[in-house]
């Protein structure tokens, strides 16, 4: 076999590879995950994130639907828009920082408890960029049904 015939036949190999990987993104197959998606501490963190309803997950609808009031609010009075900047901001980065914290504590909280305090190394990171999205852009998508409780077979 020539080089080129071995290097078309790797690339071939990892294309199979990709497809697999990103139908595994969407349907959950932990057997195709891409590696920083495998394992049970990420799946019970996906989970855990996934059951909740999380004020982040909001953040850029809110954000979108600020900068079309401040487009067309040349009606309003220049009160009404350093009111509406003076409050929407803060509430808006004050509930996401309160609600990843209070979600980062019981997840922590959680995680010792199932798998100890040695495999949870990461995970908060994952978690509050997990969070951040909007649930339906999820990948891989979300097992869980909002409000579900987690179960035990995580091991």
């Amino acid at each position: 076999m020539t080089r080129k015939e071995q290097a078309k036949r790797d690339r071939s190999a990892r294309e199979q590879i990709r497809v697999k990987q990103r139908e595994a993104l969407k349907t959950g197959d932990e057997r195709y995950l891409p590696l920083r998606e495998q394992g049970p501490v990420r799946r019970f963190t996906r989970d855990y994130v996934d059951r909740r309803r999380n004020f982040a997950e909001y953040l850029l609808p809110f954000l979108v639907v600020l900068l079309v009031l401040f487009t067309v609010s040349s009606g309003f009075s220049d009160q009404v828009q350093t009111a509406l900047t003076a409050f929407a901001y803060p509430f808006l980065i004050l509930g996401t920082v309160l609600d990843e914290v209070v979600m980062v504590r019981g997840l922590k909280k959680e995680l010792r408890a199932r798998f100890g305090a040695d495999e949870i190394k990461g995970t908060t990171s994952y978690a509050v960029l997990r969070s951040t999205q909007l649930r339906r852009f999820r990948l891989p998508k979300p097992q869980v049904a909002r409000g579900e409780t987690l179960g035990t077979s995580y091991r």
